[in-house]
């Protein structure tokens, strides 16, 4: 049975994929974007451009009925954050504009509200085992305590009102269109830049872009979804250095990695001021996603190895 469908931030690298994956299965479309024209083919395309979602339900649109929100626009984690207070500005978008999102589908009618967070939302690292959904979460930053905030408002609104909330946190994503420490990872190897990066040997989960919008069709469609909090990856993790001799592969270029230990990419990251940087490249951040398995009976609909040839395709016809 075809849904109709909202997904905010639809112009975005993950919206663009789940719009995508929800056209191919019949779905109606409305993306919540604001700048015209940016969303994918055959979208139905909403302007919404207002700060944190205030007005929203004054702004929407009467003949707007759907079945689910798929709710992806927020304020993303920043490298080089110039605020003084960044906390202020991430809650006011991540946690009270998704929350003016939820108020604003319920009174519309919708009965599902799958909010996209981050693995952030736990804390940066594993220690020896993969992070589950029920452990303690310790976010370390002003965007994972935001979006944790926003978790727990989401679910204690949902259980006031019956709007069936679904939590989705995916580590690293990938794909086509990838920008952030994964291109600079790329643009790397296919230049051909040595990498100080040979001696990592501490495990990373990511997850391909489609796979993931896969996941939040499963979230937005199954009943068995609502009230749960997922984990999503591709189901295979990698060390820093696989990862980039998988890049150098599909690239055609030879893998340049010099083993340098980890205490001195400690210490190089203290001297630079990048230490943030570091840790990301070389700690372990293992996530469970068996939950969503047994739960939804989902699992990656692709491969890591096809999901970086998608992005490696994409890399070199636009670079």
């Amino acid at each position: 049975m075809s849904l109709q469908i909202l997904v905010t931030g639809a112009n975005g690298f993950v919206g663009q994929a789940v719009s995508r994956a929800l056209l191919r299965r019949g779905d109606r479309v409305t993306g919540a974007v604001r700048r015209p024209q940016t969303a994918a083919e055959g979208v139905r395309e909403w302007l919404l451009d207002t700060e944190d979602f205030a007005g929203i339900d004054q702004r929407w649109p009467v003949a707007l009925t759907c079945d689910a929100v798929i709710h992806l626009a927020s304020r993303v984690h920043v490298m080089q954050e110039t605020l003084t207070e960044p906390l202020a500005a991430y809650r006011a978008t991540n946690v009270e504009g998704s929350l003016r999102v939820a108020a604003a589908a319920r009174r519309a009618g919708v009965r599902r509200f799958v909010f996209v967070s981050s693995i952030k939302a736990m804390g940066e690292a594993s220690s020896g085992r993969p992070i589950a959904e029920t452990d303690q979460p310790a976010p370390s930053d002003a965007y994972g305590i935001s979006k944790l905030e926003a978790e727990r408002a989401l679910f204690d609104y949902g259980r006031s009102t019956g709007l069936e909330v679904v939590v989705v946190r995916p580590p690293l994503v990938y794909g086509p269109g990838v920008r952030a420490n994964f291109l600079q990872l790329m643009n790397a190897v296919a230049k051909g830049i040595p990498l100080p990066l040979g001696a990592v040997s501490a495990l990373r989960s990511l997850v391909f872009v489609d796979n993931l919008a896969d996941a939040l069709v499963h979230c937005a469609t199954d009943p068995r979804a609502a009230g749960e909090t997922f984990h999503v990856t591709d189901g295979r993790d990698l060390t820093v250095p696989e990862l980039a001799r998988l890049l150098a592969t599909q690239l055609h270029v030879p893998a340049r990695l010099v083993p340098v230990p980890a205490s001195l990419l400690h210490v190089a990251g203290r001297l630079t001021g990048r230490s943030a940087q570091i840790d990301r490249l070389i700690g372990e951040l293992r996530v469970d996603s068996s939950h969503i398995r047994e739960c939804l009976n989902w699992s990656a609909p692709h491969t890591v190895e096809h999901g970086l040839l998608e992005t490696v395709a994409w890399y070199r016809s636009t670079h």
